[in-house]
């Protein structure tokens, strides 16, 4: 049985990690491992990883997302890779449903789901009611709904172990975050692997959650310096995959 390392970044967010880490526990049912990995904080997320025996990376300070994701794709063990953000719920078939589209043809590389809140194809269109009702709806599993696109958002990105020993790790140039996971996308559309929205995977994001400790002036500056370093690095402008 293919295992899938669920590799989630952690700064300061115990409450939404809590929920997170049991919503896997609760819902996914193929063989997993979670590895958190922790940018310094200061609320107890440590202790909590420690008391429920999960696998943790637990730095002295915040390096940011995509350095935190790199730390923990080099600790996993899983034929599939799961970059999941803290502030996320995993659903009942969502992840099976994603790992079917994934390994449905060897040239699919990075799969993500639908979601309530996300920018892009992967934004459901129907107005959000429950976490439930949304997953009981939507997690049919359906091949019919899978979408081919340009770039998956990474607040739960799905690839293949093959992808990354490919084309590497995140770009930490990125850090502390905003456009590694376009960058990502883009460098494995250059390999020849193609993107799928799984729209028979639905996971509930709460939305910025690691953002939202940061002034809204700083966040916006940091979006573009990292579009600028982008566009410095591929010559395209990222925003017309969206």
């Amino acid at each position: 049985m293919q295992t899938t390392s669920i590799i989630i970044p952690n700064y300061n967010g115990l409450n939404w990690l809590q929920r997170c880490v049991h919503s896997i526990r609760q819902h996914t049912h193929t063989p997993y491992e979670i590895i958190v990995v922790d940018n310094g904080s200061k609320d107890g997320s440590v202790e909590f990883c420690l008391h429920n025996k999960i696998k943790l990376a637990s730095l002295p300070f915040n390096k940011g997302f995509p350095a935190a994701c790199n730390l923990g794709l080099r600790m996993a063990i899983g034929d599939a890779l799961l970059l999941l953000n803290n502030d996320t719920l995993m659903t009942q078939r969502a992840l099976s449903n994603m790992l079917t589209c994934l390994y449905s043809s060897e040239d699919i590389g990075i799969v993500g789901p639908m979601t309530n809140y996300a920018s892009g194809k992967q934004q459901i269109e129907e107005p959000f009611t429950n976490v439930e009702a949304m997953a009981a709806r939507m997690n049919v599993p359906d091949s019919a709904k899978w979408l081919p696109v340009d770039r998956i958002v990474g607040l739960c990105f799905l690839f293949r172990r093959e992808l990354m020993e490919r084309i590497g790790l995140l770009d930490e140039r990125f850090s502390p975050g905003h456009f590694e996971d376009d960058d990502y996308c883009y460098r494995a559309r250059q390999a020849g692997y193609r993107l799928m929205i799984a729209g028979d995977a639905f996971i509930y994001h709460h939305g910025s959650a690691s953002f939202q400790k940061e002034n809204e002036h700083k966040v916006k500056q940091l979006i573009q310096q990292n579009y600028r370093k982008f566009v410095e690095k591929w010559g395209v402008d990222p925003h017309q995959f969206i």
